[in-house]
């Protein structure tokens, strides 16, 4: 992957795997928040640099070193993020920095460097304070990069919230930025920040919420847990604490910690809750940036939670391939993607760092086989579009290989393996290496205790906080295992449900009223229940049912919370009924030489023809482009397409028309290539074709809609090999089901992680190979926040999911809303427990994307996209045995 980020992608800040080529920001559709990371400076390289080295990839880091001081410029008229910027490319400097001065000391390379990794650091930490210009000292969640925050040519500074992680992961670098150079103002500026979120904690449970404003310190969503938005915040309270030895960094961590562990820890699952109402969960999914937390707690010393919730998120591995975005409390895909998130091999690296059971090491070669069966493209490795179907985007974030590549390694890695001790520094968000004797260095500022009101805490909580895990379980992998085997099947019941904190607390006393789940609205009795907290029904006109709440009819507080707690459910069973009506994206797989499977499409499902859901083996033929492209007219060149998978253009008349036009001149299957120039499924919503208002049972074959840039990629493959064989299906195959009795590449990461090598460790420990399983899952929607304060709360059922027009750019799509309790819509399901396969991710009602690049004149010719496999393929020719 760095050789390919080298050859395809240099100085571009990001490699795109499918295409080979680098993602320049404004040369690409704009995909939103996440381009915030891109500053046009070589992000991927900067992101990198120590990991070449704890690869002992040391005449490689040399080089990068080389090229990173001559070609990188911070002074780019360009809007970034100061959260990313600070752990990516600071972050990155300062570990590159970090290890060419021990390789420096060492004697044998980087004898050249004089300090410009921690010159350009220091430039480009100058660059990010003007984003600290607030009455708060937090800062503005992005800065431009020559001008600032609020000039007239800045384009930002006009924003007013950022999230608690945003503003609370600064410290290590800017910190070590300062000690590293003598300028105390860095340190100084993350100090402010950090105290003034600790200030503004709900003081009655510690906790935080998601967002804050940077002006007034008010509390935007009040939500609290340990994934998206806080993360980072705890970790670096506990690591600011390790790194600089300020103690009073410790008390806020293990203040905030006992309110973790009090109300978001509901074992194995780690739930979100309300700030004032900790008792109560804020939503009933949990997104994948908490994987994390293991390796946090593993850390702190508090090692059974961390096994507990490691098995959990390794059981819905096992069960996806990968870690969906967000998954339910039932362990159901909630958002499908998986950009190769790190998270998960990070804990997993330090729970063997802990235990020294094997058992993590299985772990990680399933990590590693996963990634390369499902997700090794031909220049890299492609994040998932659906954990479901297998498909691909073209997309390979810069924390891929300076965190996952890392982590990794170093699980199998014995000490003889390294060239330095990794002990003497500590991780970083972004995994980067901050040397340990910096704590001694530079301490220009002041360690007096600037926090208040500590809550007194049970001692217990901190027996453990930075033990010695020799005397806490001296490698003894039967502790692990004994709390890991009753959760081996978690995921797999049928349809679990975790007991809520809340009716935890309720213990054996008088439980919950009514249920969203259990009501009926036929039920005199649930009628009474719902007068008594507050909620009124209203029969609608159409035929729908109406629920509103008035927290001041309610009989009690206790009542009126009830209320609001059957509110939020109810929305949350309304959008999971609202999201079963979706169809999930397919996939179309391109298996023939010299593709192999590798590449797999996101495709639209169409509302007629074969239901793939129902025909697992899929359709696989040979593709053919038809006359008349449209396909809306009889086919004159049938013979072309008999037996074949038709090609067409959207367009001119309706998706049903063209399937019957097709399917009349023998075609088994046809794709629909959108006709919008530079339309892609990562920047648009997913298309449902609709039928044409007829009865559509004489359609019996399958249809798939491609956007543009999918469908310019296998219209570019019949221009290199004419001949173009394709799957589809439901999700991808796994590539030895597709070529069974054929021959087939062996890809393996080309990172040192070498299998061999995997094998020989897991066989000296004597552990067992865990074997992942095949399924899939099926999605849940949620409610969002319940309203600070709201007297009211409004839920009547939203418009079923209606079929597109059926005309020829009809699409059938949904918006996975937002739901907030106190003016929101929602239905009243019957309550049931449905395990459907393949419920599809959230679809937008954006309109398709408007970008009119020219694909054709920045996609690479095939042949150079395919060089650098040449000598594998000729390879493969040779071989006569099968081979995964």
């Amino acid at each position: 992957s760095f050789v390919s980020l080298q050859e395809h992608a240099y100085p571009a800040d990001e490699l795109m795997p499918l295409t080979c080529r680098g993602r320049i920001r404004g040369q690409e559709p704009s995909r939103g928040d996440v381009d915030d990371a891109l500053g046009k400076f070589s992000l991927t390289l900067i992101d990198t640099l120590d990991t070449l080295v704890v690869l002992n990839k040391t005449k490689e880091f040399e080089e990068a070193v080389k090229k990173v001081i001559k070609d990188v410029n911070l002074d780019n008229d360009i809007v970034v993020s100061v959260f990313e910027t600070n752990i990516r490319v600071l972050g990155g400097l300062l570990g590159g920095h970090s290890v060419a001065i021990m390789l420096k000391e060492k004697g044998e390379f980087m004898q050249w460097y004089s300090g410009e990794l921690l010159h350009m650091a220091k430039e480009l930490g100058y660059k990010l304070l003007p984003a600290f210009n607030t009455t708060s000292g937090l800062p503005y969640p992005r800065v431009n990069l020559k001008f600032g925050v609020r000039h007239p040519e800045a384009r930002t500074g006009t924003e007013t919230d950022t999230c608690t992680a945003c503003a609370g992961t600064l410290i290590l670098e800017f910190a070590a930025l300062s000690r590293f150079t003598g300028t105390s103002i860095f340190e100084e500026y993350a100090r402010k920040a950090l105290d003034f979120i600790w200030e503004k904690r709900q003081r009655s449970s510690n906790l935080v919420g998601v967002t804050i404003n940077i002006h007034t310190g008010d509390w935007v969503r009040k939500d609290s847990g340990v994934g998206a938005g806080i993360d980072s915040y705890y970790e670096y309270l506990l690591k600011a604490y390790v790194l600089l030895g300020d103690d009073s960094f410790l008390e806020r961590f293990n203040t905030h910690y006992d309110a973790i562990m009090r109300y978001i820890s509901q074992p194995p699952l780690l739930l979100d809750v309300h700030i004032h109402k900790p008792m109560l969960n804020a939503r009933t999914w949990m997104d994948s940036l908490l994987a994390f937390f293991p390796g946090l707690q593993v850390l702190k010393g508090d090692i059974r939670p961390a096994i507990e919730t490691h098995e959990m998120l390794y059981q819905v591995i096992k069960k996806h391939n990968f870690l969906p975005e967000a998954f339910t409390t039932d362990f159901r895909v909630h958002w499908a993607q998986h950009p190769l998130r790190p998270e998960f091999a990070e804990s997993t690296y330090f729970l063997y760092k802990a235990t020294g059971d094997p058992y993590y090491l299985e772990v990680g070669k399933t990590l590693i086989e996963n990634l390369n069966k499902y997700a090794r493209v031909p220049c890299g490795f492609a994040a998932m579009k659906d954990v479901r179907t297998g498909s691909h985007e073209d997309r390979m974030d810069s924390f891929f290989l300076a965190e996952m590549f890392k982590y990794l390694y170093l699980l199998f890695a014995d000490k003889e393996d390294m060239i330095f001790d990794i002990e003497d520094y500590i991780f970083t968000t972004e995994a980067h290496l901050l040397p340990l004797w910096l704590s001694t260095t530079n301490q220009t500022i002041s360690k007096k205790n600037t926090t208040t009101e500590y809550t007194e805490l049970d001692d217990s909580n901190f027996d453990w906080t930075c033990p010695n895990t020799q005397i806490l379980f001296p490698n003894d992998p039967m502790f692990a295992q004994s709390i890991r085997e009753p959760l081996k099947n978690v995921v797999d019941k049928s349809c679990p449900r975790g007991i809520s904190r809340a009716e935890e607390s309720l213990g054996s006393g008088p439980k919950p009223p009514l249920r969203a789940r259990d009501f009926m609205a036929s039920n005199p009795e649930h009628l009474e229940i719902l007068k008594k907290m507050g909620v009124s029904l209203i029969h609608l006109k159409d035929g729908r049912v109406q629920l509103v709440q008035h927290a001041v009819q309610a009989a009690s507080s206790l009542d009126a919370e009830d209320g609001l707690r059957f509110m939020q459910e109810m929305i949350e069973l309304s959008s999971q009924q609202q999201k079963e009506q979706q169809l999930p994206p397919r996939a179309v797989q391109i298996v023939s030489h010299p593709f192999f499977g590798r590449v797999v499409l996101t495709a639209g499902p169409a509302q007629f023809g074969m239901d793939l859901s129902k025909h697992k083996a899929g359709t696989r033929g040979f593709v053919a482009t038809i006359k008349p492209y449209n396909g809306c007219s009889e086919i004159t060149n049938p013979e072309a397409v008999k037996e074949k998978i038709a090609l067409m253009q959207r367009g001119q008349c309706m998706f049903a028309e063209k399937a019957r036009n097709i399917q009349k001149a023998g075609a088994i299957g046809g794709i629909v290539i959108d006709d919008n120039e530079g339309s892609s499924s990562d920047t648009a919503p997913l298309f449902q074709m609709a039928g044409d208002g007829k009865n559509t049972d004489d359609i019996t074959i399958p249809m798939l809609f491609l956007f543009n840039k999918e469908g310019n990629i296998i219209l570019d493959a019949i221009r290199e090999y004419e001949a173009v064989e394709v799957l589809l299906s439901d999700k991808a195959k796994d590539r030895a089901t597709i070529f069974k009795g054929k021959t087939i590449p062996n890809y393996i990461i080309d990172s040192n992680l070498e299998m061999d090598n995997m094998d020989q460790k897991l066989s000296e420990n004597d552990s067992q190979k865990q074997s992942s399983e095949e399924t899939t899952s099926a999605s849940q929607g949620v409610g969002d926040e319940e309203p600070e304060g709201g007297d009211s709360s409004d839920v009547a059922q939203p418009d079923p999911l209606s079929s597109a027009p059926a005309d020829s750019d009809s699409v059938s799509t949904s918006n996975q809303d937002s739901y907030v309790a106190d003016s929101e819509a929602s239905s009243i399901p019957e309550p049931e427990c449905a395990q459907a396969d393949n419920q599809p991710q959230e679809q937008k009602t954006d309109t398709e994307s408007d970008s009119k690049a020219n694909w054709d004149d920045k996609v690479p010719p095939m042949e150079s996209i395919l060089a650098d496999w040449n000598e594998d393929i000729e390879a493969f020719e040779m071989m006569e045995k099968d081979e995964l």
